[in-house]
């Protein structure tokens, strides 16, 4: 080819997904075509090159439609593009055949396209889109105007409502099967809530507005009309689409749709990498598309990792082997290395709070940032204790995936309580508190406050304060945990589980994923036993480590290094140089709540896999030997045996370092005793 120096920079592989159907001077669309691309495998980069040779040999840019998942990523991808089509073409004209007007998000190219056709749909086409907040709270609306929100029983909230509601137009599912499978504790309320989610889809049509979910919806509609499904496909000779194994049904149908027999159609993706179902994303999508179309899509699979030594590969490559489905492939790299993946076992959460902080500080004198190093998680509040440990040793951090867990709403709840029994006159704390019973507004809860600050015995005015209008028998509780939490007859811990007993059911009727939120706190009260007293827990709790640091250098703490949290769904795409895997056990990964069925057990399995490709040279995977269990049935409140995860097997072990912290030879601590071994569900049930 006459241009073949702009492609010089792709291997073998790269290079034959590039030039797909692709001759000099002639980009005519050809078959499908599905590139597996491997972790690390340079995916992005290989986008864009086809794009450009396609561009380079005569495709019309105006004519290309390329769907991304965000819209960084689209201006990543014509930023790379436009510098490919330079080097091919020379600058000008490089540049002016490097403006691609349909780059973009499935949602943000939907809104276009459904603005171009509203009349042929029946829309005003100066409809206007709600975000998630408007729409939550034109749910909320709606769900009052229809007295739902005076029932007897609690009635899931807005969030709740338009969370199912969006599970149900994504996944292409009937309302009765979302709930059972993903909301069950709303099962009860299906014709209540057919009945909100009409009247919702009439005020969105009586006001002209779109939510998010209807960029899909609508566009899918139109998709599913033969003439205008013909009419749009007919638009774009080239259709391709980034993280196909991140899309759902809806997305999957508007696809097929726009190219039913799938010439000049590329889709990219890694079914190894299919995470997302909790978003509606299938992995059955990117699984089932080569055979979508007859003949069958060409595969072209990126197996060449450039990001991780060959034994962190080896490993990650024996955990997804045993998938029960997916393309065949094995991540290989020339960056050779003597340091295979760590298996450490340590005794338990707070020792392995400890090892990870230890060797992130050891790992820092040795010269690696912090910035460099992530430790991952399979759900946010995994991740409490590691974060009080790293306040106490001062090692700033910042958290990806979820609030960091002393922010959460009923973290704070349980702490404001805490904080207000041991000083009154702490407004912020009572504001909070008294507005968390039923009854009590912003107007008596400042009226009681108002009382106690003019107190000269502040505590005894609050005991005597006459109960606010409609806060009814919840001011007697309230009143008796206070003095009890006060008198501390129950000693530490004990006061913080009169707290928390006290907490319950107000969590619950504030909260619909009040058992997720409820193995927060016990973890909570875990971290509290480590302390001697009230004072000195809430004392430590009440640090800020990224604020602490960025007072201490003078700096902002965006100019600062620091720790990278993160759950491993928001790591996906990310890479470091060390990676610390914490709770790599059974009834962590795989979450207990993520084994209901085969194919949550395999998302398991690749978010092991993901987590473990985040890393670059160095990989520790962390073993707790024991966890806290509360009130499991018929044992009560106890430590319990884990088991490491079921994803690393055996036969396996041989890719990895097998080691335990403390060491023997470092004077560790002794074993501990064996306790009988129970099942460690209870601890995890409620983490998603």
């Amino acid at each position: 080819m006459a241009h073949e120096a702009h492609l010089a920079a792709l291997n073998p592989e790269q290079l034959k997904a590039a030039t797909h159907g692709v001759s000099e001077g002639c980009a005519t669309p050809v078959g499908p075509l599905l590139v597996i691309a491997g972790a690390g495998s340079g995916k992005t980069a290989t986008i864009a090159h086809r794009v450009a040779h396609l561009i380079v040999n005569g495709a019309d840019p105006h004519r290309i439609l390329l769907m991304t998942f965000s819209r960084r990523a689209s201006v990543e991808m014509i930023r790379r593009v436009e510098r490919i089509t330079r080097q091919a073409l020379g600058a000008s004209a490089g540049a002016a055949a490097a403006s691609m007007p349909w780059a973009g998000t499935f949602h943000g190219l939907g809104a276009r396209l459904i603005r171009e056709h509203a009349e042929a749909i029946g829309l005003d086409p100066q409809f206007t889109i709600h975000d998630r907040e408007d729409s939550a709270d034109l749910m909320n609306l709606v769900r009052h105007e229809l007295g739902f929100s005076k029932t007897e029983k609690r009635f899931p909230t807005k969030g709740t409502c338009l969370a199912v509601y969006s599970r149900a137009v994504n996944a292409e599912l009937p309302l009765a099967r979302v709930l059972g499978e993903t909301f069950p504790w709303c099962a009860g309320w299906e014709a209540e809530l057919r009945t909100l989610y009409a009247a919702y889809v009439e005020t969105k049509q009586r006001q002209n507005v779109l939510d998010y979910d209807d960029l899909l919806l609508y566009w899918a509609g139109m998709a599913a009309d033969p003439g205008l499904a013909a009419t749009m496909g007919e638009r774009f000779d080239h259709v391709l689409v980034d993280e196909y194994q991140d899309t759902n049904r809806l997305q999957a149908s508007i696809l097929l749709a726009l190219k039913p027999e799938g010439r000049g159609l590329t889709v990219v993706g890694d079914d190894a990498q299919s995470i997302y179902s909790f978003r509606a994303a299938t992995v059955r999508n990117i699984l089932d598309f080569p055979q979508s179309f007859s003949p069958p899509a060409k595969i072209v699979t990126l197996d060449r990792n450039y990001r991780s030594t060959q034994p962190v590969l080896a490993a990650a490559n024996a955990v997804i082997e045993r998938a029960e489905e997916r393309f065949t492939k094995n991540l290989w790299s020339d960056r050779p290395s003597d340091r295979k993946p760590r298996l450490v076992s340590v005794a338990d959460e707070a020792a392995q709070a400890r090892c990870v902080a230890e060797q992130v500080l050891v790992n820092r004198e040795a010269g690696q940032d912090l910035k460099k190093q992530a430790v991952l998680f399979r759900t946010s509040s995994h991740s409490a204790m590691l974060e009080l440990e790293l306040v106490r040793r001062n090692i700033p951090f910042v958290k990806f995936g979820g609030l960091k867990f002393l922010e959460a709403a009923h973290v704070k709840d349980m702490l404001a309580l805490l904080r207000f029994v041991e000083n009154p006159r702490d407004r912020v704390a009572g504001f909070r508190v008294l507005q968390l019973m039923p009854g009590v507004g912003p107007a008596s809860a400042a009226r009681t406050l108002d009382a106690v600050a003019a107190a000269p015995a502040p505590f005894e005015a609050l005991l005597a304060a006459p109960a606010p209008a409609r806060a009814g028998e919840d001011w007697r509780a309230f009143l008796d945990v206070v003095a009890g939490i006060a008198g501390r007859s129950a000693g530490w811990p004990g006061e913080f589980g009169l707290a928390r007993r006290w907490y319950d059911p107000h969590l619950e009727r504030r909260h619909d994923d009040a058992a997720a939120r409820q193995a927060d706190l016990l973890q909570l009260e875990q971290i509290a036993a480590g302390y001697p007293s009230r004072e000195r827990f809430l004392t430590e709790l009440t640090l800020d480590p990224p604020d602490a640091t960025s007072d201490e250098a003078g700096v902002p703490l965006k100019d600062e290094d620091y720790l990278i949290l993160s759950t491993i769904h928001s790591s996906k795409g990310q890479e470091w140089t060390s990676v610390f895997v914490l709770n790599g056990v059974d009834g962590c990964m795989p979450s207990d709540l993520g084994t209901g069925s085969k194919p949550e057990i395999e998302e398991e399995r690749r978010l092991l896999y993901v987590a473990m490709t985040r890393a670059k040279d160095e990989l520790s995977i962390l073993i707790p030997q024991r966890f806290y269990v509360h009130q499991q049935s018929g044992y009560g409140d106890r430590h319990v045996y884990a088991a490491r995860t079921r994803f690393i097997q055996p036969m396996i072990l041989d890719r990895f370092e097998v080691c335990a912290w403390p060491s023997s030879a470092a004077g560790g601590a002794a074993k501990p005793a064996p306790i009988p071994r129970v099942d460690v569900a209870a601890r995890v049930r409620a983490m998603w």
